[in-house]
């Protein structure tokens, strides 16, 4: 479809219904929207503009909320998570070149030729160090991709443990799926090419959990323990009607220098996962690992904060299916103080609230101070996501929503607080 047919559409309303499943149906909400697709396109078309009657498609993949598992999903274990209806879109257009180029809304253009395709080590902690990654698992499968330009934009907030990156691997592979694949990898398959992306190119040790939550969509409860796909089990449950806002706080922070904290945690679980002679903790018996602690302790390979991490894993495992249960009960009570339990053993145990590099900089644990005193005992808070640095979540009463985002925008800036939706979807061709 032209460019400006697609204009058409947007300005005739022919595509509301696809963005308000989406983005929801709200009057403003969706105006907005409408205005950055048409701001995306023509933004394509200033920038590619050799040739501008091409056919052009849009790709949406969603960023990420974890609920529950907080640095479960590397040990195969299992997380609570969803698809936000903040996204990365994507106008595309086909190449007659061998190269595929990416233009993300305010960085410089990527390029990148297909037939090159071996990781480098100086593009590790880059974008071209991802399309390179996807791109290279795609062939490695079987699938001959073709070149194209792209236009990205997106309101996923980097750096913040929204998942942005994830977002971009997810909808690359999308893009690359359903251009030259048929759209038969399916969203199991482009989470897996994603997270090879990041762990082998890009250089972050991440799980798969960010990926499979862009990629499902929804909200979905994971485990990652079987031996070939994870199990997969979507949940239906609206927090809005339930009188509470899902609200998640930048508090300034950034991912982009940590990845060496990340990589620590896997590491250390593994670690002591070694020690019982298995690969992952989620094959460790959890009675047996408490019954060792001491011998655990004299093992010069391990770690006393490994041994606390380990612990966490296992009371966060468990706790994703009570929160899932609890929730398919409709028992909010029960649910919050399960969202707060999982807060404090991240807090304690993983230790994942600020960067040990940086001891004096606590911005999580400010905002999550803050919030506790807001909210008074109602509703729930805790860390967002990977941790050290970036967002926090919290579940807030209605009623409190206004003295809850003046509070901590107070602290963290204007528009630091981001009231966000369980998007239904997760990566799509919208066009």
């Amino acid at each position: 479809m032209k460019i400006s047919d697609i204009l058409t559409k947007i300005n005739e309303c022919a595509l509301d219904d696809a963005l308000a499943e989406l983005y929801g149906e709200d009057a403003d909400i969706l105006k907005k929207q409408k205005e950055r697709y048409i701001h995306a396109l023509e933004m394509f078309s200033s920038t590619f503009p050799e040739d501008g009657d091409r056919d052009i498609c849009i790709y949406s993949a969603p960023g990420r909320t974890e609920i529950c598992g907080n640095h479960t999903d590397h040990q195969k274990g299992c997380v609570l998570a969803a698809s936000i209806d903040m996204d990365a879109i994507a106008v595309v257009a086909s190449s007659e070149n061998d190269e595929i180029r990416i233009q993300s809304e305010g960085y410089p253009m990527v390029c990148i030729e297909i037939s090159d395709l071996l990781p480098r080590e100086h593009e590790k902690g880059t974008t071209a160090a991802l399309i390179r990654g996807v791109v290279a698992q795609f062939c490695a499968r079987g699938v001959k991709v073709k070149g194209f330009d792209a236009y990205i934009t997106s309101t996923v907030l980097p750096g913040s443990g929204l998942s942005s990156s994830a977002a971009f691997e997810v909808l690359l592979g999308k893009i690359i799926d359903c251009r030259d694949n048929g759209g038969e990898t399916g969203p199991v398959e482009i989470a897996k090419i994603g997270r090879f992306a990041e762990n082998w190119y890009f250089g972050k040790a991440s799980g798969l959990m960010d990926q499979m939550a862009s990629s499902v969509g929804g909200l979905v409860e994971i485990d990652f323990g079987y031996s070939k796909d994870p199990k997969i089990d979507t949940h239906q449950f609206d927090f809005d009607k339930s009188g509470l806002a899902l609200i998640i706080t930048d508090t300034g922070g950034s991912h982009a220098d940590l990845s060496e904290e990340y990589s620590a945690i896997p590491r250390e679980m593994r670690s002591v996962a070694r020690f019982f002679g298995k690969d992952r903790l989620s094959e460790v018996d959890e009675k047996e690992f408490y019954a060792r602690i001491s011998k655990l302790r004299k093992d010069p390979e391990i770690t006393e904060r490994a041994i606390l991490r380990s612990a966490h894993f296992f009371s966060d495992n468990a706790r994703v299916r009570k929160e899932a249960r609890a929730l398919e009960d409709s028992n909010i009570p029960a649910f919050l103080a399960l969202v707060n339990e999982s807060g404090e053993s991240s807090a304690s145990l993983l230790q994942n609230l600020y960067s040990s590099s940086d001891p004096q900089s606590q911005a999580i644990p400010l905002a999550l101070m803050m919030s506790r005193r807001i909210l008074g005992g109602n509703g729930a808070c805790r860390v967002h996501g990977g941790g050290f640095a970036g967002t926090i979540q919290a579940f807030v009463p209605k009623e409190k929503i206004v003295e809850y985002t003046a509070s901590l925008e107070g602290l963290f800036g204007s528009g630091a607080c981001h009231i966000v939706r369980i998007r239904p979807k997760g990566a799509v061709q919208i066009i």
